[in-house]
């Protein structure tokens, strides 16, 4: 999915747009790859990103935030980041061989914009008695070390409750996929309850980490999973990389309440972004200010896909074997989305 040298190339825009020449230092991989059909799950919806080069990503599926923040949500997010997220191809488009590119820059004036999308449907569920699966293919910003301070790359979901309330974190939140300052490291977090404090110990949360499989997070593409099972008791909530298990948490592990709060209402959304800066980043990087002067701005979270499977249920649950019912959540010491 990732070609290793930056290369400055011609994007062509929508209609309407003037083609960009030399917009920014993107590397991108001249192959497309489709939605997988894993065994015994039945695609609900996703998108591969086809669309010609330089246009938005389907507004069919997608809603494209802009600003710093939601109308009357939270300022920089409710997470401190800086970036302006806009709708301008520079920030967030295709590339025409089936992959979206998010792309933060930085103006003249020091000013950061970047760009952030979610889907319209918001009823992402597992069904009673089966299992839901989130997925995306994602090739991490291709930057480290000083350059990359204050990078933010996510795949998360948002509890639909969210919508109407903005109560945070009371309508849940699953992090999917997130790592910052281009770290080997992604981190899958459960938010929920109340903030600060609560049974999820917000605005920590319950999460853990746990370095990119086979390759450096930022150096190639990785597949991250978030998969809710109701077919086992007690429920199980599992986020994997590349197949290998980074975080989970049982149903027991929460208080019934925050239980039937997370996961009886409508569904979930899901969302992509990179943000710049935040508080995640800030305490990733020893408790210091990011982006930094440093900070280089251009690199691209390039997706192949994101897709939503459920399994039906089998008619019965079962006892979720030992391994699965421990807590082995691990709290981490930070400030995640």
């Amino acid at each position: 999915m990732q070609i290793k040298k930056s290369i400055i190339r011609t994007i062509a825009v929508t209609a309407g747009v003037p083609v960009l020449a030399g917009l920014m230092s993107v590397a991108t991989p001249a192959f497309a790859v489709d939605i997988p059909t894993p065994a015994g799950w039945e695609l609900q919806w996703g998108d591969n990103f086809s669309g010609p080069a330089g246009s938005l990503p389907s507004a069919s599926y997608w809603h494209i935030d802009t600003g710093h923040s939601y109308p009357n949500g939270p300022v920089n997010w409710g997470t401190s980041e800086i970036e302006n997220y806009t709708n301008d191809p520079t920030n967030i488009h295709l590339d025409g061989k089936g992959h979206l590119l998010i792309v933060p820059q930085r103006d003249a004036n020091g000013q950061w914009t970047s760009g952030r999308i979610e889907t319209i449907r918001d009823d992402f569920t597992a069904p009673d008695g089966g299992m839901l699966r989130m997925e995306a293919r994602v090739q991490m910003p291709d930057v480290t070390g000083p350059h990359a301070l204050g990078y933010w790359p996510a795949f998360w979901a948002l509890g639909s409750n969210y919508r109407t309330t903005m109560a945070w974190p009371h309508s849940g939140e699953f992090d999917i996929m997130e790592s910052v300052n281009g770290l080997d490291a992604v981190w899958g977090i459960l938010h929920c309850g109340v903030n600060p404090g609560g049974p999820c110990g917000e605005p920590i949360g319950i999460g853990s980490r746990l370095p990119c499989p086979h390759e450096a997070c930022t150096a190639g593409p990785h597949t991250f999973t978030f998969e809710w099972n109701r077919s086992v008791t007690p429920e199980q909530l599992r986020w994997f990389v590349d197949g290998q298990l980074v975080n989970q948490v049982a149903e027991n592990q929460l208080p019934a309440e925050t239980w039937r709060d997370l996961t009886q209402q409508r569904g979930y959304f899901l969302l992509l972004d990179v943000a710049m800066g935040g508080g995640f980043s800030f305490v990733m990087a020893g408790w210091k200010q990011t982006p930094t002067a440093e900070t280089e701005p251009g690199h691209a979270m390039v997706v192949d896909y994101v897709a939503v499977w459920t399994r039906p249920s089998s008619g019965k649950k079962v006892q979720a074997p030992s391994e699965m019912a421990a807590d082995t959540a691990k709290p981490t010491a930070v400030v995640s989305k």
